[in-house]
């Protein structure tokens, strides 16, 4: 058995939710905060069957789509915090995290 955690945008999480449960697997949500730009993401955890795992991962992939956005680009200096230009950075998609479970027990 294996344990899928996959971090994908809060404008992906219902219909990947949604798309996982569709395909009868048990999924817990968990909001989370990116470290990068501090936007809100959704952590999705799957017990998944061996057998099922590149199911899983497809159907996680298939529904996170990435996308351009656009945040601001501060330059700090002894005088202090100045902003520029914005710059464009991919954002969305989605990270997942596969790890082996010794022991499943749903109580």
């Amino acid at each position: 058995m294996k344990l899928v955690m996959a971090i994908v945008s809060n404008d992906d999480a219902n219909q990947v939710i949604k798309k996982l449960i569709k395909s009868d697997f048990f999924v817990t949500k968990l909001a989370t905060t990116g470290g990068f730009l501090k936007s809100g993401n959704t952590t999705v955890i799957v017990g998944v069957q061996n057998d099922r795992l590149d199911e899983c991962i497809e159907v996680i992939s298939e529904h996170s789509k990435q996308r351009t956005k656009l945040v601001p680009n501060a330059i700090s200096s002894e005088f202090g915090i100045f902003s520029s230009t914005p710059v464009e950075v991919q954002v969305g998609g989605a990270t997942i995290f596969v790890m082996d479970v010794e022991q499943f027990i749903k109580a």
